[in-house]
């Protein structure tokens, strides 16, 4: 390939382990999306999964590429990114979420990847000169919001749900709340796809603009990219995170069908709203809030605010543990790459 800043080969190891990334989200933050439907019993964990992962790869048809252009130039200066940077940034987020994983911490795999292209660029460019407070401080005060927003939206479709319900018995309103939840879930799923798996496109868009193969015009971006990020996180989806899913469908709060729709339909508008405003949020914080939301608008008492707050703590420290992480990868990456 001929203008290319660096190797074929290089570049070729960087999108697979930018894929791998992907791979590793959806296996990741999966569990998000099949948490509620799975915990409720509507679908078997294997119908769950397959349904889920239809659902991240068909969000390539529905949403525009706004997040993917936040993270591959809104985030910090392409100027200052090499491939050296793009390998700790990438490496940093695994191992990141292998950890976090591995301790069943639901974390954020989004503000994992931005944490550690942040971490990564400072580490190369001795300072914070890099970065676009702009597109980074509103990353940073979603941290925040969206499970703010995640919380309202659980808690205030839970008390339509209970009024526009009052006269039917518990019966009828399960037995519709078992259809309604498919709907939600579904909806949840095709959210989750169109934010995270266009965080990984924009790292690979970012990698390519660094190789001198596409500049920031997104026209230039090659389709293979958005097909294969899609597919990735819909496979890693498919093969699941069951660590993940005892921990957000059980811990939190006992769901049931009718909490479980209105925390899965709660969730998919907060990432629905950030995605078309091209807001790379985190998706585990936004079904987290609207779990947690769900279940304090039927009864305070069933929300272990302990594990909340736990949850809330490992969400603080993703960012800089994955930008540190990720600055010592860099600093490997000048040596042996």
């Amino acid at each position: 390939m001929e203008g290319l800043t660096i190797s074929v080969g290089i570049l070729a190891v960087l999108i697979f382990v930018a894929l791998a990334f992907d791979f590793m989200n959806g296996f990741h933050d999966g569990a998000n999306s099949i948490s509620t439907i799975v915990a409720t019993g509507v679908l078997t964990p294997k119908q769950a999964v397959l349904f889920a992962a239809f659902f991240n790869f068909a969000a390539l048809w529905v949403f525009q590429l706004k997040v993917a252009a936040t993270i591959g130039k809104g985030t910090v200066d392409p100027a200052f990114v090499d491939y050296y940077v793009i390998f700790g940034a990438l490496c940093g987020a695994l191992i990141w979420n292998f950890i976090t994983w591995y301790y069943g911490i639901p974390s954020s795999s989004s503000h994992a990847l931005i944490g550690g292209l942040v971490g990564a660029t400072i580490a190369k460019a001795g300072g914070l000169a890099p970065v676009i407070w702009s597109g980074f401080g509103k990353i940073l005060v979603f941290i925040v919001v969206s499970p703010f927003v995640g919380f309202m939206l659980g808690g205030l479709l839970m008390v339509l749900v209970a009024w526009l319900f009052r006269k039917k018995t518990p019966a009828q309103v399960r037995r519709w709340f078992n259809y309604a939840q498919i709907f939600t879930s579904g909806a949840y799923s095709l959210a989750h796809g169109g934010n995270d798996a266009q965080k990984t496109i924009g790292i690979i868009w970012l990698l390519l603009i660094t190789a001198g193969a596409a500049t920031t015009d997104v026209a230039t971006l090659p389709d293979w990219v958005i097909y294969a990020c899609y597919l990735s996180i819909a496979w890693g989806t498919y093969l699941g995170g069951w660590r993940i899913v005892k921990t957000m469908g059980t811990k939190i709060t006992k769901l049931n069908s009718v909490s479980g729709s209105c925390a899965s339909m709660g969730g998919a508008l907060s990432l629905g709203l950030a995605t078309l405003g091209g807001v790379p949020v985190s998706t585990t914080h936004t079904i987290t809030g609207a779990i947690a939301g769900a279940g304090a608008a039927h009864n305070m008492k069933r929300v272990r605010w302990d594990i909340s707050i736990n949850l809330a703590i490992a969400w603080v420290l993703t960012i800089p543990a994955s930008g540190l992480i990720a600055a010592v990868f860099w600093w490997l990456g000048t040596w042996f790459l």
